[in-house]
């Protein structure tokens, strides 16, 4: 595979069937399928209504092979914006063709276009072979920070202040 052969194009509306398919594969990959709820009416109101992250489809010989979903962070010690990506994703039968290395090739490429300080993800601490691939890449791991997350009802009690103590 040549990276010529692959190409990257945005994701439009008439898209939003195969990033959910994608995102339901990701999440069975990532053993998390049970936690899926986004649907195609959801996906298109925060991609492409309110446009809250943009979706980035790679073809190779006219056949999606997988998506890469990002949207910008800022950097306050930077000074400016980084791409964050939450979701790299490649089909099973795609994997092990350099596939994975041109979505981060062109993130990276699309990081410096836009004049961002960093590109940035996460990855579960049980994926050796991804955490393999990104350090062969040069990525830095982050053992400083430790993520956090509200979501559901947390989330509802800490917005009307009844998670506080």
């Amino acid at each position: 595979m040549s990276n010529s052969e692959l190409i990257f194009r945005t994701a439009q509306r008439e898209d939003v069937g195969l990033v959910l398919t994608f995102i339901k594969g990701l999440a069975e990959y990532e053993k998390m399928a049970n936690e899926v709820v986004a649907t195609e009416a959801l996906l298109t109101e925060w991609l492409f209504d309110k446009k809250a992250a943009e979706v980035i489809i790679g073809e190779y010989k006219g056949e999606a092979v997988g998506f890469a979903l990002f949207f910008h962070n800022f950097s306050t010690f930077l000074g400016k914006a980084g791409i964050y990506l939450e979701d790299l994703y490649v089909l099973p039968e795609y994997r092990g063709k350099r596939f994975g290395k041109a979505f981060i090739e062109h993130l990276a490429q699309l990081t410096v276009e836009r004049g961002c300080g960093r590109l940035e993800w996460c990855c579960l601490d049980w994926n050796q072979p991804s955490i393999d691939f990104y350090l062969a890449l040069g990525a830095e791991q982050m053992s400083d920070w430790t993520t956090y997350r509200l979501t559901g009802q947390k989330l509802q009690d800490v917005a009307t202040s009844k998670g506080l103590k």
